[in-house]
């Protein structure tokens, strides 16, 4: 393939482009309040929603299993709602200022105008899901928030504790923003009508696909620039959150090196997510996470082996592939 991943991928979910349209348009509509301070930050937020990648998701495993209909839109409306909420919560945890080269909710109007959008959002998605006749969906979404939730409070309960080992880190990845995703390319295909066994597969790129954008954020979060990646980097170091690269390091690294990172981690000094990023950077610990979050790629793709060549599919196959190829 000549093109870079991003650009394959822009050019291949043109197969999507009126569903992502209607997407959009419903966004809209079912935010739309009578008071313009709400209007507001919903206009704000909704510049959060970039490549609309949880929607494209869940459109292309629609019309990669057989076809899409309304309630795919409607599905993908909602989990986009849900994905900015968890975004707008996230911001607020991590006392983020950057979004999307812009200025975050909390940063913008404070934490508890940053809690209340989101949960409006959230009370939203379960409102237009709630259109559904098949409670399938409304089971689904709801048990998916659950786990989100259940992801991030294990990572809070888990933070500053450096002898975090990798398991427990991939379940909390796994929890918090890879069930999301497999929920989109499960209800996809459901409501494409496939097969149990296709609906599994699909639930499993999905999956698959979640942890290698996770895992590949955390790189960013050390070796990133913000103007290239588009939100505050170091977040992580600062909100003591133990992520692959750290966790491998600590393991790994000459026992010196070690215990400077850990001074570091524990320390407060103003500048050591730099100086952490100059310790961590010369090792082996990014190219280990690199490693596992090719491992997942790949992992996204095998699922993919089942399916018929369409448009869809090769978008499918592109987005596993631009989750870990991203600008730093």
């Amino acid at each position: 393939m000549n093109k870079t991943p991003t650009l394959a991928l822009a050019g291949l979910i043109d197969c999507i482009r009126d569903e992502l349209s209607a997407v959009e348009e419903l966004f809209e509509r079912e935010l739309r309040s009578d008071l313009p301070c709400v209007n507001t930050l919903v206009r704000h937020v909704s510049r959060f929603r970039g490549k609309m990648l949880r929607p494209s998701l869940l459109l292309l495993a629609g019309k990669a299993c057989g076809q899409t209909g309304p309630g795919h839109i409607v599905l993908a409306t909602v989990v986009e709602m849900v994905h900015m909420a968890t975004l707008v919560h996230d911001d607020v945890l991590d006392d983020a200022e950057l979004r999307r080269k812009g200025a975050t909710i909390n940063h913008l109007k404070g934490n508890e105008a940053a809690v209340l959008l989101g949960d409006y959002l959230i009370s939203h998605s379960y409102h237009l899901c709630s259109s559904l006749q098949n409670q399938l969906a409304a089971r689904a979404i709801a048990r998916t928030t659950n786990q989100v939730c259940e992801g991030e409070l294990l990572q809070l309960d888990n933070r500053h504790r450096l002898d975090l080992d990798e398991a427990t880190y991939l379940r909390i990845i796994a929890l918090k923003t890879a069930s999301l995703c497999a929920a989109c390319c499960q209800l996809g295909a459901t409501f494409a009508g496939a097969d149990e066994a296709t609906v599994r597969r699909m639930e499993e790129y999905g999956r698959a696909l979640g942890m290698a954008f996770q895992v590949q954020d955390d790189i960013l979060d050390i070796v990133g620039e913000a103007a290239t990646v588009g939100k505050t980097l170091g977040s992580d170091i600062e909100k003591g959150k133990m992520t692959l690269p750290l966790i491998h390091f600590l393991q790994s690294a000459p026992r010196e090196h070690g215990m400077l990172l850990r001074s570091l981690l524990e320390g407060r000094e103003p500048d050591r997510a730099e100086k952490i990023r100059n310790l961590v950077v010369p090792g082996d610990s990014i190219a280990y996470a690199a490693a596992r979050a090719r491992m997942y790629v790949d992992a996204a793709r095998a699922a993919l082996s089942f399916l018929p060549d369409s448009d869809a599919r090769r978008a499918l196959d592109a987005m596993a592939e631009f989750a870990v190829s991203r600008p730093m």
